[in-house]
Parts: structure tokens; sequence; C-alpha cells
């Protein structure tokens, strides 16, 4: 009884231990006027839906339309993922997001040897066309906004199946819409750098802009992923900065195949992570979006402003939930989605609270919708636009972290981007801030609370979702089934043609025709996601060497 009296009178007294952000920027306890001295309104922040857009990129922001609200899903068969996709339509998810097999996005086949005891485990395994037929069944894909996850060199066969089945019901590619998680860039960093070599994944994503900017115009055929990084464990303006860098090289990348940049940079997006630190998190959206304006208008020369407007999505962060005290997730969640809607999304994803246990069950997913749907109707926050805007502190924070950020894109453009992941000092940075990070809470500096304090013994009491092994035998004899009926000369001669096309795209790009006609044939000619990405493999072989 001593202990605990103790722990309440020094509790009494207790003060905040960290006097800094999580990304170690040092705070003041009080901000006034005199740190937002030589501030100039209309050049650095604006009304909201005026250039640099730091407020906003639409005048009346959530007046005008919410958020699109979004939970995603993609698990098991194409079948069990149809069905959960209704679910989520029913509960109110206003966009669809699909989550893909691990497999899938490297790019195999489920019955490839590397595939085995891995299919369906986290993610939907849908292979052909067939699959995304089935998989779409009931769903009218020209009035569902839908995401397709999948952010390697795998993404252009991706968007292709879905386009594919489009085709195949009459629905013109102009009334799709959108979006393709097309970034093998990031994803070398984060997935996989044997299926990403950064030569292909630039080129790749570059045909998937292309062709979504001439036939698929409301479609957003990119979304540049910061929030992966982020999760590695990289810092608030490292964020900033590798995202930025990120879509420059891309926006460099379509300029070299001739397009103008306001023919396609308004459809450009971003996905970003909303962590738990408030201020420092809608600052850093504040800041992301007046440095792409500036970027736009003043490297790129764009003069149509809808290339200059940061159109983002974020998702809740997934690196911040715990195994620990589960239901604590449930408050940090709905923290992230205050700082989406703070910050100024268009798009906004939820992790469920499980997300450290579990694939979600359908509770988890529901609760994580409720909590958007909360706060969309219940607090009258989308009522005000960028309510945070003329707080000293959230001002003078937006201009710390755009501080930071232009030290850091300064050392990438000496490198380039391509430049800064070949030497390998991308990597270097990831990792020096995840250790930095890591440091933190193990020396309890940074406190999570059921972790590294106020922990208890105390075990979650609830049904967690149980992984399928049936999962794989029916995806391998599917698509086995699939081989089997198809017309075999038809799709071999798509394949051959297929890979005329990247050999032409390989040796003569900027200057060969576009790569995803090509695909979208084969698509339609049976071709597995396996063995059109095999054609990839064989004409610009994986095994780069920096």
């Amino acid at each position: 009884m001593e202990a605990e009296i103790r722990n309440v009178a020094s509790g009494y007294f207790e003060k905040p231990k960290r006097v800094r952000t999580v990304s170690h920027l040092p705070l003041k306890a009080l901000y006034t006027p005199k740190d937002v001295e030589g501030f100039n309104y209309e050049l650095d922040i604006a009304d909201a839906g005026k250039f640099p857009y730091t407020r906003g990129i639409y005048p009346t922001m959530y007046r005008g339309r919410l958020w699109t609200r979004r939970v995603g899903w993609g698990y098991g068969t194409p079948k069990d993922t149809n069905q959960q996709l209704k679910f989520l339509l029913r509960e109110g998810n206003t966009a669809l997001t699909i989550f893909p097999d691990l497999e899938l996005v490297e790019g195999i086949d489920p019955d490839h040897p590397l595939a085995k005891g891995e299919v369906g485990r986290v993610g939907v395994a849908y292979y052909s066309i067939e699959d995304m037929e089935e998989m779409m069944e009931g769903i009218p894909m020209d009035k569902v906004s839908m995401t397709l996850l999948g952010a390697t060199c795998a993404a252009p066969v991706i968007f292709s199946l879905y386009l594919a089945v489009a085709k195949s019901r009459g629905i013109d590619f102009s009334k799709l819409r959108g979006t393709t998680a097309n970034d093998p860039l990031h994803s070398y960093h984060c997935r996989s750098k044997e299926a990403n070599p950064i030569d292909l994944a630039l080129k790749t994503a570059v045909d998937v802009i292309e062709f979504s900017t001439r036939h698929v115009n409301l479609w957003n055929p990119i979304s540049v992923n910061s929030y992966d990084m982020r999760d590695l464990g990289i810092s608030a303006p490292q964020e900033v900065a590798f995202g930025l860098a990120m879509a420059t090289a891309y926006v460099r990348g379509v300029l070299e195949r001739g397009l103008e940049v306001d023919e396609f940079a308004p459809r450009l997006s971003f996905y970003c992570n909303a962590g738990t630190e408030i201020f420092e998190e809608v600052a850093k959206l504040r800041a992301m979006r007046r440095m792409w304006a500036k970027i736009m208008r003043y490297k790129f020369k764009a003069r149509n402003e809808a290339s200059l407007k940061f159109r983002f999505a974020t998702h809740t962060s997934g690196s911040s939930l715990t195994q620990r005290e589960p239901l604590n997730n449930i408050v940090r969640i709905a923290y992230q989605q205050l700082v989406a809607v703070l910050g100024g999304a268009q798009s906004a994803n939820s992790c469920t609270f499980l997300e450290a246990l579990s694939v979600p069950t359908e509770l988890s997913q529901r609760l994580a919708l409720r909590t958007q749907q909360v706060l969309a109707y219940e607090t009258n926050v989308p009522n005000v636009v960028d309510p945070l805007g003329g707080s000293y502190y959230v001002e003078w924070l937006t201009d710390k972290i755009v501080e930071e950020v232009m030290a850091l894109i300064q050392k990438i453009d000496g490198m380039t981007f391509i430049g800064a992941m070949k030497s390998g000092w991308l990597r270097k940075e990831i990792e020096k801030s995840a250790w930095k990070q890591r440091k933190d809470l193990d020396s309890g500096d940074r406190i999570k609370v059921g972790v590294n304090k106020y922990v208890t013994d105390e075990k979650l009491e609830m049904r967690l979702h149980k992984t399928d092994p049936g999962v794989e035998k029916v995806a391998v004899q599917r698509v086995k089934e699939f081989r089997a009926k198809r017309n075999n000369q038809k799709t071999t001669k798509a394949l051959r043609e297929m890979k005329e096309v990247a050999e032409t795209f390989r040796d003569k790009w900027p200057d060969s025709p576009e790569l995803m006609p090509a695909i979208i044939e084969a698509v339609r000619a049976d071709a597995t996601l396996g063995e059109m990405m095999g054609v990839m493999r064989q004409t610009f072989g994986f095994r780069y060497n920096y």
C-alpha cells in the first residue's frame, strides 16, 4: 500500500518528461506573436483555396464535401472479399480500398513455389480477370471510388485487371474513379527491393500515369506513399521530404515522356501517415501542402491551379498500435482521425484496434468506421476550415517543419532521389531515425501507455480473426483450372506481343510506346498476373547491382 501512496503523491506533481516533439523538434512552453513575426500571410499561408494552400485546397473544405471515409479490406478468396466490401458499403464506407495478397504484389501466382504458405493470409488472392470479376460482382464500378493497393512493379497489372473487367462490362474508362497505389520506389524500401528494381520501378509507375492521363482521366494514377516510410520509423520532416522528393522523381519521369506538367499533375495524389502527436502531425500536413504548391509552381512551372493542389489520403498509424492493452488503440485511432480532418485530408482510412493482433473482424471494422462517422457528424470539427490556423504554435511549427524539410531536400537534390536510393543514403537515414525512435521508447523518454508505463497483464477476451488454411488450396486450384479452360494459343500470342512491347519499352524509353495497352490485352486474353510479371522479369531482369 505504501508504494501505491507514493505513486499517487508523485503523480500529483508529475509534469511532462519530454519537451520536444516525437521528431525531436524542441518546444517552448508558450508561443506568442513574436514567434510568428515576419510571416507573410498572403505568401506563406493565405486563405483556404488560395496559393500556397497551407490552409486547404478548397475555399470551404468540408462544408463543400466531407472527406471520403474508408476502412480497407482484402482477405482470402475474391468471393470472401466481395462479401466484405458489400458489408462495408452497407455500414457507411463512402469508397472502397482493397488490400492484396503479398504474393500478388510480389508478382507471382499462388502455385509458384515461393508462394507456398503465404497465399491469402494478409490480403485477397486475385490473379486473373476471372478473380477480379468475382471480386467486383454486384459492385457498380462506374459509381464507387476504388483504391487498388499494391504499390510495386506489379501495379500496372493490378490496374489492368480492374480496367479489363470494366471494359467487359461496357464501362467507359473515363467514368472510372479511384486510385492506383502505384509507388514502387517506396516499395523498394518498404516491401522488397528485389521485386522493385529502381529503374524499372520508375518506368512502370510513369507508364501508369501516362496511360491514365490519356485514357482514365478521372482516375488518380499514383498515390505517393510516405505513409509506409513513416511507419518504418522516420520523422515528420523526413516523411514530408522523402514523399515530396519521390513525387518529384515521378514528375520528371513523366515529363521525359513528353507530357506537359498540367496534363497529368492535377491527378497526382499522396498517401500520408496520421500519427498521434496532434499538433506536429497537423503542421506536417499543412507544410506538405504549402511546399507541394511551391514546387509545382516554381520548379515545374505549372500554370493550372489544379496542378498545385496537394490532394492526399491519410491512414491512421499502424505502427503506433499495440498488442498490449489493444483497447487503448481505439483512443489512438480516434485522435489520429482527428489529425486527418484538422490537417485537411481528402480521404481518410482507418486501422482497426486489432491491427497488432489479427486481420480485422467485422466488429473492429465497424468500430473504425463509426469513429470517422462520429467525427464527421457529432463533433462539429468539419464546419470550420483549418480551425488551428492562426495559432501561434501551429503556424510556428508548420514553418519549422518547412525549414527542416528544405534542408533535407537540398541534400536530396544534390544526389537526385534516385541517386539517394542507389547510393544507400536513403536507407541509412531511415535506419538512423528508426533506431532513435526505438531508443526513445526503450529509455522511457517517450511514453507508450500500456507498453512502457501503466503496464498490466490484462488479456483481451474476444474472438480474433483466424487464418483459413483452405484459402491457398482454393487459390491454387482456381488458377490451375483457369489456365486449363482458356484458349492457350490466344494467351501465348498476347504474352508474346506484350514481351515485344516490353523490349521496346526497355530499349527505347522514354521514346517507346506505352506498356499498359499490351498488359490490358494480355489480361483480356486470360493471362495470369504471374505470367505477365514473368514477362517483365524476363525482359528487364530483376537483378540490379547497385
